[in-house]
C-alpha cells in the first residue's frame, strides 16, 4: 500500500505537525515502507500458531482479596502535621 504526500499532509494537519513538502514526500516513501512490510506478515500463515501469552511459564500466586486498613495506623500517620485519631486533618477547600 503506498501512501502519497496529500495523505502524509492530511495526517501531519491532524496529528499537528508542522512538515515541508521534502518532509512529507519523505515521510510518504517511509509510511508506505512500513505499510508494506505489514503487508507482508498478513501473508504468513498462522493457523496452527498457538496465541503467545508470555515468553516464560509464570504461575500466578493468588491471595485472598481481603479488605484490611494494613494495622499500621501509627506508622501512616507518625509523620502527618495534624492528626484526629486514625485520620489525617486537612484544609477546608469546599465551602
Amino acid at each position: 500500500m503506498a501512501l502519497d504526500q496529500a495523505t502524509v499532509a492530511r495526517v501531519a494537519t491532524l496529528a499537528r505537525i508542522s512538515m515541508t513538502p521534502e518532509q512529507q514526500a519523505a515521510m510518504a516513501g517511509e509510511l508506505s515502507a512500513i505499510l508494506d512490510w505489514i503487508a507482508q506478515l498478513e501473508e504468513v500463515d498462522t493457523a496452527d500458531v498457538e496465541p503467545l501469552r508470555s515468553v516464560m511459564e509464570i504461575t500466578t500466586v493468588w491471595r485472598v482479596d481481603q479488605v484490611t486498613d494494613g494495622a499500621r495506623a501509627d506508622e501512616v500517620l507518625a509523620n502527618a502535621p495534624q492528626r484526629s485519631g486514625a485520620y489525617f486533618v486537612v484544609p477546608k477547600v469546599v465551602e
